[in-house]
């Protein structure tokens, strides 16, 4: 089962862009755990400002795969755009809003990847109330390939400020499946981030499927170092 982890630490996503003309870089590694094989990535995510509302990302990421024997690999590099669209004003209901159309290229290593490009179009939205924020959306991926199949990721996430360090939260998202004669995954996660510096912080998620099929994920987990300037 792919994942898709998007607003780290979270498999949710948010629509708030890198601040203009600033980086915001994450050290990071995942993993899922199914019946069958575990499976992960690991690798660099770079975010810069571009613009007011519009961020530009790329992932550099390398794979693994530990089920029929051990597998290590380049993985495929990933580009986005997140475009922040819409904004919550102080007394409406309306959410911050954003477009982070995304698209991977077939990169990887003969042992990964569908040797494809894939394309990733969600919408994200958020609404902030004091030390609480509350964020979610979706999209469609179009995952072409031998076997694959388009596929749909949802999520929604709540998370708050606990003093000037520590923000928890939790989620749950769900995929469809995304091979033919696949099984779909939802999942909860709980996140924690903590800010060393104003620059530096360490993020961690994780928590298990709760999809009854045998080849749905028994448990997911993002670990990063987020770096800023």
């Amino acid at each position: 089962m792919t994942q898709a982890y998007a607003g780290p630490p979270y498999t949710t996503d948010d629509p708030e862009p890198t601040d203009h003309g600033h980086w915001e870089n994450y050290l990071f590694a995942t993993g899922t755990h199914a019946d069958r094989e575990r499976s992960g990535d690991a690798g660099l995510e770079l975010n810069y400002g571009a613009a007011e509302n519009l961020q530009l990302s790329t992932d550099l990421p390398v794979q693994y795969e530990n089920g029929n024997g051990r597998r290590v690999g380049r993985g495929d590099l990933g580009f986005g755009a997140k475009y922040r669209f819409a904004h919550q004003s102080q007394g409406s209901l309306s959410p911050d809003a954003a477009f982070y159309p995304s698209i991977t290229l077939p990169t990887a290593s003969r042992k990964f990847g569908s040797r494809h490009v894939g394309l990733f179009l969600p919408v994200w939205m958020e609404w902030d109330s004091g030390d609480w924020s509350t964020f979610g959306g979706g999209g469609y991926q179009v995952n072409p390939g031998q076997g694959n199949r388009n596929y749909r990721l949802v999520g929604w996430a709540v998370s708050r400020k606990i003093g000037r360090k520590l923000s928890l939260g939790a989620e749950i998202y769900h995929q469809s499946a995304d091979t033919r004669g696949g099984a779909a995954s939802t999942n909860l996660g709980l996140g924690v981030t903590y800010a060393i510096t104003e620059h530096l912080s360490l993020m961690a998620s994780g928590g298990p499927g709760i999809h009854r099929s045998r080849d749905a994920d028994r448990s997911a987990f993002y670990a990063s170092i987020q770096f800023t300037r």
